[in-house]
């Protein structure tokens, strides 16, 4: 199965989409409701937990493919997929906040990873739109694992650089 073929099933049971997005900010309204204050106790701290890589993992891929598609392919917002790349973000923001409005977001477990790998992504996106608008053209007669291993090390020491600015 191709990533187009899996949008094209989604885009074809709405209905199953829906009802996954819409029931992760409902099930954190829920929480929230029920675990006023003991957020960061055992058994809500893991719910929460769960929603946050349920809801964000699928927000980070849409956001990083409409970046994609937007800046790399120029495509037209006109054609952005409501159920593929808009309903994530959303539901990923309205989960976010209702945690968030219960319990600090450093006092969930692994939340930290989610954030490193955000700002990775972000790094990466950024990097590869500045490379293509400056249209630089390397030649070199460098072999193909050498560069890779140049390009894994210039990325670690700028994740490493963005970790010591914040």
């Amino acid at each position: 199965m191709t990533l187009g073929q899996f949008f094209e099933i989604c885009s074809t049971q709405q209905e199953m989409v829906l009802m996954y997005f819409a029931l992760l900010p409902l099930t954190a309204a829920l929480a929230k409701w029920f675990g006023k204050g003991e957020g960061h106790l055992v058994p809500w701290n893991y719910l929460y937990t769960f929603l946050i890589y349920a809801v964000c993992i699928p927000g980070i891929f849409s956001i990083t493919l409409s970046i994609y598609r937007f800046l790399f392919e120029r495509g037209s917002i006109m054609d952005a997929n409501i159920y593929t790349q808009i309903l994530p973000i959303i539901s990923m923001f309205l989960t976010l906040g209702l945690v968030k409005s219960n319990i600090s977001l450093d006092l969930v477990p692994g939340f930290g990873k989610i954030s490193s790998l955000l700002s990775m992504i972000a790094i990466i996106l950024i990097a590869m739109w500045v490379l293509e608008k400056t249209n630089i053209y390397v030649f070199t007669f460098m072999p193909f694992y050498q560069f890779l291993f140049l390009l894994i090390v210039i990325f670690i020491v700028i994740r490493y650089l963005f970790k010591k600015a914040l």
